[in-house]
């Protein structure tokens, strides 16, 4: 449903609540869609995803929409957040994370808040796995500021929900 990916997308963008200074990284990037609807509003966007084929089409969407400040790895997400990752990337002012119906796992968890980002955006299609990782991240330095659920799919029940958690002081 392309009209309402469109609206889970600005939920993401308006949540990241991006003024165009940030480094913004997409975890769990798949093509590079939410990377590069974002992009506009960022210094830099980093994509991560495990699947090189999907790297490979991110790379020419950017390239198709002639958006020049995102760059995209293949690579296992447990591993991603390492320092010198961090290094070549900058760190990330705002985190997307855009996980499978199974979540995240807690060893990667506790690498997003390692490097902790001032803000968190969480976009998920199944509400255990998101209450079991927003309860890892509450946990560990980050508080729920708003939450909003997209339909995607009237008449089918299909709800994604988007989170928005911002570091603790």
């Amino acid at each position: 449903n392309s009209a309402q990916a469109y609206e889970l997308y600005k939920v993401a963008r308006d949540f990241a609540a991006l003024t165009g200074q940030e480094i913004l990284y997409d975890l769990y990037t798949g093509t590079g869609t939410i990377a590069n609807f974002c992009a506009a509003r960022c210094a830099k966007v980093v994509g991560v995803e495990y699947v090189p084929e999907a790297i490979e089409d991110a790379r020419i969407n950017s390239t198709l929409n002639g958006i020049g400040n995102t760059v995209f790895y293949a690579g296992d997400m447990k591993a991603v957040l390492s320092d010198e990752f961090i290094r070549r990337n900058g760190r990330p002012d705002v985190i997307i994370l855009d996980p499978p119906r199974a979540g995240s796992d807690e060893r990667f968890l506790s690498a997003v808040t390692t490097v902790a980002p001032e803000r968190v955006v969480y976009v998920s299609c199944n509400p255990e796995t998101l209450a079991r990782d927003l309860g890892y991240l509450t946990r560990h330095g980050y508080r729920v500021e708003r939450i909003q659920p997209v339909d995607m799919f009237p008449h089918t029940e299909h709800i994604e929900c988007v989170v928005r958690l911002a570091r603790s002081k």
